[in-house]
């Protein structure tokens, strides 16, 4: 996966579009909102209804903003961004969350299928390399239906599907053949420490078997991992590199991040009301060469910089 190329083939979707794959999966996924069973909670609450469950979202998609965001990975922004849909709402309860303004609050328009169409077509006409889905999982089914009306007239650039991961790998096999790039978090080692900062029981597990299923789908070349460094370990680095080296692959794409800093209630969670400190972060960096991870990208003052091979240390000092 090179910054200076980017997919030029024909997307995942078009193909499932033309066979009436992607109707019968949006089908099937909209018929899980009647008892909601789209993410790890289970809320069991009709959404087709228009009932609220833990992510506070009825029937429709609820959308805070979209536009050409410069700022991702670079072979996700490249030169004309990345189309970013942020959906508000979420299916996590983060203590320490940036965006709590709209996944934890009320910002963000409540939109139609038809509407978030057009936003991906909005996108695309203004050059966008993308469509990059984030916070997607509480409106999967949404984003399924809305894919086909904006496919009917004319979507033709890459998914992108930029996700906390406290996902259900069942769910995640749904988009098989749909999502061109997953670009999930890995945010916990320990099931205690994802109750406690994020209310999320299971995360571990659901997250590294969701993560599974979406490298079964795309392989190296359609999977970045996120992982988020926290103060005292709080992440579980090493527990998570190694699952990625072990259980992926050495060579899967990873992106080290260092922008942690107390946001929304962290102030009462210590450690985590403060910043990582570079010792911290060079630690989690040279994991990755103690793993033999090869691919992705670190932090430095300038910003994200690719790190290829083992010659870890060299990019973190």
């Amino acid at each position: 996966m090179s910054t200076s190329k980017r997919p030029t083939a024909c997307p995942n979707y078009i193909d499932a579009f033309k066979s009436g794959a992607l109707r019968k999966k949006a089908d099937i996924a909209r018929s899980m909102l009647e008892s909601c069973c789209i993410c790890p909670r289970k809320c069991a609450i009709n959404r087709l209804k228009d009932e609220k469950g833990f992510c506070k979202t009825g029937k429709n998609p609820i959308v805070c903003s979209y536009f050409a965001h410069g700022g991702e990975e670079p072979v996700i922004s490249g030169s004309r961004g990345s189309g970013t849909i942020f959906f508000s709402r979420c299916n996590m309860r983060c203590a320490y969350c940036q965006n709590c303004n709209f996944s934890q609050g009320d910002e963000g328009k409540e939109v139609s299928t038809g509407e978030l169409a057009g936003y991906m077509l909005e996108l695309q006409k203004e050059g966008c390399h993308n469509i990059n889905f984030v916070t997607p999982t509480h409106v999967m089914p949404q984003i399924l239906e809305a894919l086909i009306l904006a496919i009917e007239n004319g979507l033709k650039i890459p998914l992108v599907y930029n996700t906390s991961g406290y996902e259900l790998p069942e769910i995640i096999g749904l988009l098989d053949g749909v999502i061109d790039i997953y670009l999930p978090d890995m945010r916990y080692a320990e099931n205690g420490l994802a109750i406690k900062y994020s209310n999320a029981p299971g995360y571990p597990e659901y997250n590294k078997n969701a993560v599974k299923e979406m490298f079964r789908q795309v392989g190296v070349k359609g999977l970045i991992i996120r992982h988020l460094v926290l103060p005292e370990n709080i992440a579980g680095t090493e527990e998570i590199l190694s699952f990625i080296s072990r259980e992926l692959s050495p060579k899967a794409y990873i992106s080290l991040m260092s922008q942690y800093f107390p946001a929304f209630e962290a102030d009462n969670y210590p450690p985590l009301d403060r910043r990582i400190t570079l010792e911290e972060y060079e630690a989690a960096a040279q994991l990755l060469k103690k793993y033999g991870l090869e691919n992705g990208w670190i932090q430095e003052s300038g910003g994200l910089k690719r790190f290829a091979g083992t010659h870890i240390k060299k990019n973190v000092e």
